[in-house]
């Protein structure tokens, strides 16, 4: 040989290289089947993180259609010629919420087109989106059809929508008012700046990133080292033709990378294949298009040279500890000792960054990748740490049944296999226990208590009427809709004293008027006794006081009409309060509010002279109605389709963190199908690896049902070893960051869920398995080729 042992050139280097790719290509039947399994389990992991590599592509395209379609405001004060009115009309159906706009040409000339339109929709006509169109043509969409009183005479094209199921509409009015209105612009395109992520939230990004990405690059490595057995045996063949260690160890590297390299071109197939679907595909409300997903250039870049390097890099770490002889195998003796001390220092170093990154309150730049780099030393230290564990404990182990020392012996021989078989599941349970303690933790400061008493209502809407007398009518036909258990309504306007105003009133003059019959005043106020033609006045202290006004009994009130500005006129109606009226006070209201002003029941004022008020209804469903709310849903609409409903939650959490959850479950969601998929692979290579042995000790009368059990057995020891590994691993990752937050811990037990999904992830695999395992342990295993 031309080069000195261990010391190849370039040109030795790839010498050697290509010849263990044409090992890995020319190797049989045997040699074809453990590429195609280290270049599929390789493949899946390419292809999950080009989806990643995706992410941002398709957020910032989703992002920028959105803001594509706004309606642009900006220029509010000088419009154009082609100037609309425009109001949202916001929808809800069986917890789908369905997006709409309406508009009405105010100017003279072309108006311009919201993106994905050919033309703008005119009086009683809609655009709908194809998603819509379906689900409006659909046998569950006739009741929706109600709340839609528009003829759909145009579809939305794919720039004008977020996403393939978005459910998105454009309707035509001719009667929409300034007043109604939610105001008037003259083109589209208004991109409103995002609000910057905070600490907290950007943190547990950057952890979800970590314990998301890095299970799949544990699985590349352990997809590299498919076939070991028979990879062994074929260099120790290589060594007793005259190649030295390092040679042979370049050797080895090379089948490893042919698989990598193969995997490449597996994963970008597979990223092709799920991309072709992708708009069918909905998680947690999210859709993309496909052609929204297109991996960043650098990363795909990254992934492509990573890959391959660390393929090779894997595997001459694994030569570093084995000693192939041209007469014997490594595996046919006493291995080493695992060493401890750099598995503990992993951790200890990952520790050490992220307190040092504690005092942060924004995380940027370097903070940020100190913090990445922290979290994945603790991840990668608590994967080290097991099969060193596993070692310890297997060797340790002795008796019992036969099943079970067929598994153990098998551990003790070659625990680094099914170490590495079951390391995916150990750091993905590690970061999610983490994860979940700081979401845990955090998630009451973004999960916020409106206060609303969902036990008395469930529905309020509101929405502005010509007079109160018209108001009132509202609430009857609320009353009467299907699945209504109980409907409070309000009428609402606004008063002043006559005359010039006094001191604070200047600033804001109004006070409030609310006509109410007893029982929905009583939902309002505490009252002793209450009767038709009583009026109210509600005391609070002066320094809690809503309105600056506050008019006494027998006292002459203006009730202030508004134009169709929303501004208050000039001709408004005087109202003389009772003298009887009484003062009361306020108690919280079904929504979570206090009243203040005056309270009139219906006897005691004209409905008619409330000019132009807003009815409010608070509406308690009755639950054994199929579909109640949607139905209080289509009242509305048909009485006014610009009424305001909105659906009564005792809690309300933060977009960002809602936004950011529903991230973590998508990639969530997706690192379990990887793991899955990744244990099933790894499980079949070994039992492939173990075909002729199995045959042996089947034909010795070795039982069927033995030999199962001891594959169960030589799974469930590591996995369970593994799962207490991450439990312990996770929660110190999540005190770590519990630490740099300054939180404290909400539930000590959040891996008790996360560890039951991984020992059922398990038992699924083996179940899976057991049909090609009895399949290996028919006698044909025996024949030689």
């Amino acid at each position: 040989m031309s080069d000195a042992p261990g010391r190849a050139g370039i040109r030795g280097w790839a010498r050697d290289l290509v010849l263990g790719v044409r090992f890995a290509v020319t190797g049989g039947r045997r040699g074809w089947t453990r590429t195609a399994l280290t270049s599929f389990g390789v493949g899946l992991g390419v292809a999950l993180l080009l989806v990643a590599a995706a992410i941002p592509h398709a957020v910032e395209n989703r992002e920028g259609r959105k803001g594509d379609r706004t309606v642009n405001t900006a220029n509010s004060e000088k419009l154009s010629a082609g100037s609309f009115l425009f109001a949202q009309a916001n929808t809800s159906f069986r917890g789908d919420m369905i997006t709409g706009t309406v508009f009405r040409p105010t100017g003279n000339g072309r108006t311009d087109l919201p993106p994905g339109l050919a033309a703008l929709p005119g009086p009683g006509e809609m655009a709908v989106s194809p998603a819509l169109a379906d689900l409006l043509a659909s046998s569950d969409g006739a009741l929706l059809k109600e709340r839609l009183p528009y003829r759909v005479t145009a579809g939305i094209g794919e720039h004008g929508l977020a996403g393939p199921g978005e459910l998105l509409y454009y309707a035509g009015s001719g009667t929409l008012t300034r007043a109604s209105a939610d105001g008037e612009a003259d083109g589209f395109g208004q991109y409103a700046a995002g609000n910057p992520i905070a600490g907290v939230l950007l943190l547990i990004v950057v952890i979800a990133f970590v314990a998301l990405l890095l299970p799949v690059a544990v699985f590349i490595g352990t997809a590299v080292r498919f076939g070991g057995d028979q990879r062994d045996r074929r260099l120790a063949a290589l060594r007793l033709v005259g190649t030295d260690r390092a040679m042979t160890s370049r050797i080895a590297a090379g089948e490893a990378l042919c698989g990598a390299l193969l995997g490449l071109v597996v994963g970008a197939g597979l990223f092709v294949l799920a991309r072709r679907f992708a708009g069918e595909v909905i998680l947690w409300d999210v859709t993309v298009y496909p052609f929204d997903l297109v991996p960043s250039p650098m990363l795909s870049l990254l992934i492509l040279i990573a890959v391959p390097v660390a393929a090779i890099a894997v595997s001459l770490f694994a030569m570093r500890g084995v000693s192939v002889e041209p007469l014997g195998l490594v595996r046919n003796s006493a291995p080493h000792p695992r060493k401890l001390w750099w598995r503990l220092l992993l951790p200890l170093v990952g520790f050490v960054l992220l307190l040092t990154a504690a005092t942060a309150t924004t995380l940027v730049g370097s903070e940020t990748i100190q913090i990445a780099l922290g979290a994945t030393l603790m991840l990668v230290g608590v994967t080290a740490l097991l099969p060193w564990l596993v070692e310890t404990v297997v060797a340790r182990l002795d008796g019992g049944p036969v099943a079970w020392q067929l598994a153990v012996r098998r551990l003790q021989l070659t625990s680094g296999t099914a170490s590495r078989a079951v390391s995916g599941i150990v750091v993905a349970a590690a970061g999610a226990i983490a994860l979940q303690m700081l979401f845990g933790s955090v998630q009451g400061d973004y999960t916020f208590t409106t206060g609303v008493d969902t036990s008395r209502a469930q529905l309020q809407m509101k929405t502005d009427t010509r007079d109160g007398s018209a108001a009132s009518e509202l609430v009857t036909s609320y009353q009467r809709t299907t699945g209504v258990d109980r409907a409070i309504g309000l009428t609402e306007g606004l008063i002043e004293r006559p005359g010039p105003k006094r001191g604070e009133e200047k600033g804001h003059p109004f006070s409030r008027i609310t006509v109410a019959d007893c029982p929905s005043l009583r939902m309002l106020v505490k009252l002793s006794s209450c009767k038709d033609g009583d009026a109210f006045i509600v005391d609070e202290p002066a320094h809690l006081r809503t309105f600056a006004y506050v008019p006494r009994p027998g006292e002459q009130v203006k009730l202030v009409r508004t134009d169709e500005t929303g501004k208050p006129g000039a001709n408004a109606a005087v109202w003389r309060l009772p003298a009887t009226a009484r003062e009361v006070k306020s108690i919280v209201s079904p929504v979570g509010e206090m009243t203040a002003g005056v309270l009139v029941t219906p006897s005691a004022i004209d409905a008619a002279q409330l000019p132009r008020p807003m009815a409010r209804i608070m509406v308690k469903l009755d639950p054994g109605v199929k579909d109640a709310a949607e139905h209080v849903r289509n009242t509305a609409a048909r009485l006014d389709p610009l009424t305001s409903v909105t659906s009564l939650e005792s809690t309300e959490t933060d977009k960002q963190f809602a936004s950011i959850r529903s991230g973590l479950f998508a990639g969530a969601a997706a690192t379990m199908a990887l793991i899955a998929a990744s244990l099933l692979v790894s499980t079949l290579e070994q039992l492939h690896e173990r075909k002729r042995l199995l045959s042996i000790l089947v034909a010795f009368g070795t039982r069927r049902s033995t030999l199962s059990w001891s594959v169960l057995w030589q799974t469930a020891i590591p996995i369970a070893l593994g799962l207490a590994l991450a439990v312990v691993g996770g929660v110190g990752l999540g005190l770590t960051l519990l630490m740099m937050t300054g939180t404290a811990v909400a539930d000590w037990w959040v891996f008790l869920p996360i560890t039951g999904v991984g020992a059922a992830l398990i038992l699924l695999v083996t179940l899976i398995s057991m049909p090609p395992l009895w399949r290996l342990m028919r006698p044909d295993g025996l024949r030689s080729e």
